[in-house]
């Protein structure tokens, strides 16, 4: 009853090792790659014999265990590469790209590193113990693994971990985006709510005007009774209508809404009189006015709304005129701001302030919700709103139909403020803030709040993949070069103690003595010799010695004595 179950998870473990079907070219890849050079040498000349086809199919099938290992279990493929070695020493090249794998697709470095402390241990005790090489033959190989196997298991590390910040820097920026969208969406829904509270007060005041000359109406002693009752249900059905339009905005109020600080019914006359009391230099210029005042273009008498202009319009130009002061008495104190009126079937407002005297006022940040804010009261106009920096200074400049647009508000003319416009058909077209352009921000965000939630733990994330990034880097230099001197320390008393002939000794020896009188002048031991160059080699029949200075940190021969039948036939100095 159990052998389906069992047999299906053999399967599923076997699909397991083998390589997804993406993976698989290059897995492919990688083995030809491996494979060259083993199959070079074995088949560079022509083989002559079986043996030497069996040695070749082996190596394949070895290196493709390997590459099929290096996914599921890198350090298991690395050390089947190594071990192979003692077969074939052209596997000596697979273990370079093997460690990079290791360092690439394991998270963990601790198996790596016992992997490696477990070869350098091996080796080790099989050079040195079993096989009798030589301190040098021993020290090549342990600057091999240092290299050729730690160094690229460290740049594997480095880069999967540069990936992992890469992708933690992606992961940082989409939530940032994400919550730049929300406080977007956040704001546009509290001008909402505030313009509905706006038109509730202005359209619940002619509401209420309505039931009292309808309850006036009712109370005319000279009215019919018919006319009366219907006047006494018109004041019902208004009174109900402005409970119903109260309920509504209600819905809409944010709890945490301040109080209105527009004085009641004023207008951009009097916000621009405010102003100059508080010590802006303003000034208004407009043609909506009538001519009451030979330099109505000038300075024109304050007035509490637009004449001739729907109740929408003059309140979003209000709102645009109120945010444009604020930004301009925020970022540029005792700047001249210019207030522009004017348009025949729409109302053009523009408002412009000039560079601050004092310079850029520094420490002022900008959290980019109040022209967030007021562009959701132009779209709501129907109309466009453009700002950003001209001349050293800044201008917001909004166009207001007549004609309600149905909400659609058209593409703006970047020319006209350096290409920082706003397109209310797109929900997620931010403020663009520059190194001159600024917003006046709200009473209720604060952008130097920290960061809580996902970006919080995001900004974690990153900080931490840079501090891996850093390390690892740092790691992947310092570690082979730590590395190798301390092979080097290792290495140099086992080249050179008992085998340093000073050079005044050298220099004493004469050619001609015998080796029995110099055996308490010369070291107890001899270094390996030298690799001989073409065209070089020892005297014909002599026996050579061969010693050191000392040198470091390889302790390579200097030295070379020859001796003939017991006698010094030829004292020279190795080059090196």
């Amino acid at each position: 009853m159990l052998a389906w179950p069992n047999t299906i998870l053999r399967r599923r473990r076997v699909a397991e090792l083998l390589p997804r079907r993406p993976d698989l070219p290059r897995d492919v890849l990688l083995w030809a790659a491996l494979c060259a050079p083993i199959g070079w040498a074995l088949l560079s000349p022509p083989p002559s014999g079986l043996s030497t086809g069996l040695r070749l199919v082996g190596a394949l099938l070895v290196m493709a265990v390997a590459v099929l290992l290096s996914r599921p279990a890198p350090v298991l493929s690395l050390l089947v590469v190594v071990l192979s070695t003692l077969a074939d020493g052209n596997f000596v090249f697979a273990i370079p790209v093997m460690s990079y794998l290791v360092g690439r697709r394991m998270d963990r470095a601790g198996p790596a590193a016992f992997a490696f402390g477990a070869i350098a241990l091996g080796g080790t005790v099989l050079n040195l113990g079993l096989l009798g090489t030589g301190a040098e033959m021993w020290y090549l190989l342990a600057t091999t693994l240092a290299f050729g196997g730690v160094l690229p298991w460290l740049l594997g590390r480095y880069r999967r971990q540069h990936q992992a910040l890469v992708l933690a820097g992606w992961e940082q920026s989409e939530l940032l985006e994400r919550e730049r969208r929300g406080d977007a969406e956040r704001i546009r829904m509290r001008e909402r709510a505030r313009i509905a509270q706006d038109i509730h007060d202005s359209l619940g005041h002619d509401l209420s005007l309505l039931a009292l000359r309808a309850g006036a109406l009712e109370l005319a002693p000279d009215l019919a009774e018919r006319h009366r009752r219907a006047a006494g249900e018109l004041r019902a059905s208004v009174t109900s209508a402005t409970e119903r339009l109260r309920q509504v905005i209600g819905v809409l109020r944010v709890d945490a809404e301040p109080a209105p600080t527009r004085p009641a019914g004023e207008g951009i006359g009097e916000l621009v009189e405010r102003c100059r009391a508080a010590g802006m230099s303003v000034r208004l210029l407009t043609d909506r006015e009538p001519a009451a005042a030979p330099d109505s273009m000038h300075r024109p008498p304050a007035v509490a709304r637009l004449t001739g202009v729907p109740p929408m319009v003059d309140r979003t130009a209000y709102r645009v005129v109120q945010e444009a002061l604020t930004n301009a008495n925020r970022h540029a104190p005792g700047a001249t701001v210019t207030v522009r009126l004017g348009g025949a079937d729409r109302t053009v407002v523009r408002v412009v302030n000039g560079p601050p005297p004092a310079g850029p006022v520094s420490g002022v940040r900008s959290g980019g919700t109040g022209l967030l804010g007021l562009r959701e009261w132009v779209r709501m106009a129907g109309g466009t709103l453009r700002a950003g920096p001209v001349a050293g200074g800044f201008e917001v400049v909004a166009e207001l139909p007549h004609e309600h647009l149905d909400g659609r508000v058209a593409a703006a003319d970047p020319g006209l403020t350096g290409g920082l416009a706003f397109d209310a058909d797109r929900p997620d077209h931010g403020v663009a803030v520059d190194g001159h352009g600024r917003d006046g921000g709200d009473p209720d965000d604060d952008p130097s709040s920290p960061e809580v939630g996902p970006v919080a733990a995001s900004t974690e994330r990153l900080r931490r993949a840079r501090r891996q990034v850093r390390r690892s880097l740092l790691t992947a230099v310092a570690v082979p070069a730590v590395i190798v001197a301390g092979l080097t320390l290792a290495y140099y008393p086992i080249a050179t103690t008992g085998a340093v002939l000073d050079s005044a000794e050298f220099d004493r020896i004469r050619l001609g003595q015998q080796r029995a009188e110099l055996r308490d002048d010369l070291p107890r031991r001899q270094v390996a010799p030298p690799a001989y160059r073409d065209g070089e080699s020892e005297p014909a029949g002599a026996a050579c010695e061969y010693y050191t200075d000392g040198n470091f940190p390889m302790g390579q021969v200097v030295y070379r004595l020859c001796f003939l039948d017991g006698r010094l036939v030829s004292k020279d100095r190795v080059p090196g």
